[in-house]
């Protein structure tokens, strides 16, 4: 398996095509995976909000403690459940099922000062728009992941893993299959487009300016979605 950075991508603005902007700098291959930072495709999208254009509601001055809360009602803006709080930290459920700190919500890699980068809209339909344009400008089918930092209960640290996917198995079913020993599983499901996410990072890093990877070597095509990874309300044992 082989990892490669995308270098030389200029500032992401709205409208602009990731995908002949990739492939002109990468020469893609049938099977690899295009990782992509959730950053980039939300500004491709235009997803993003200007903290001067937002007004905030009584709530996010409750919450916002010493935080601007015209950044904890965008955050309230994009939560569909609220579900802990220790002002100003906000852990909620977005609509998409996410459960995340501040919805997504990150003036990091924003495209300018004073603004908020938000979630894309849909990320699995963001995932299948750049698979399809790569396939137009190169003929090439490649699986694709959006990637997104989150943190994780009783780790420290954070971690990339996959809010939109398309092209590739997102888990794979272990159950029902037995160990080197003969035990049958039975819960085990693995990860696979968080772990690509996860690997991916490693090259793109937070601050050097490099949005998106290419992974290779590695049979994942099939045809699953990154909503598959939420976990289903009836076997959350947190809340």
């Amino acid at each position: 398996m082989n990892v490669l950075p995308v270098t030389g991508l200029p500032e992401i603005r709205e409208g602009d095509d990731l995908a002949a902007m990739t492939a002109e700098r990468v020469e893609l291959e049938d099977g690899d995976v295009l990782v992509v930072a959730q950053k980039v495709v939300s500004k491709a999208e235009g997803r993003v909000v200007r903290l001067e254009e937002i007004e905030p509601s009584e709530r996010a001055l409750e919450l916002a403690n010493d935080d601007d809360p015209r950044r904890t009602e965008a955050i309230l803006r994009e939560a569909a459940e609220i579900v802990r709080i220790r002002p100003p930290l906000l852990i909620v459920q977005t609509r998409h099922g996410f459960t995340c700190a501040s919805a997504g919500v990150d003036a990091s890699n924003a495209p300018e000062p004073g603004m908020l980068v938000l979630l894309p809209l849909d990320p699995d339909a963001s995932a299948a728009r750049i698979r399809d344009r790569v396939r137009e400008h190169t003929g090439k089918t490649v699986g694709v992941v959006v990637s997104d930092s989150f943190g994780r209960p009783w780790r420290m640290g954070t971690t990339d893993v996959a809010i939109g996917s398309a092209g590739i198995r997102v888990l794979e079913d272990l159950r029902g299959t037995k160990d080197r020993i003969g035990y049958e599983l039975r819960s085990t499901q693995i990860a696979i487009a968080d772990e690509l996410a996860g690997a991916a990072q490693l090259v793109m890093g937070k601050a050097d300016g490099i949005p998106v990877a290419v992974i290779r070597g590695l049979d994942v095509a099939g045809d699953g979605a990154a909503v598959e990874l939420v976990m289903p309300p009836e076997r959350d044992l947190f809340r």
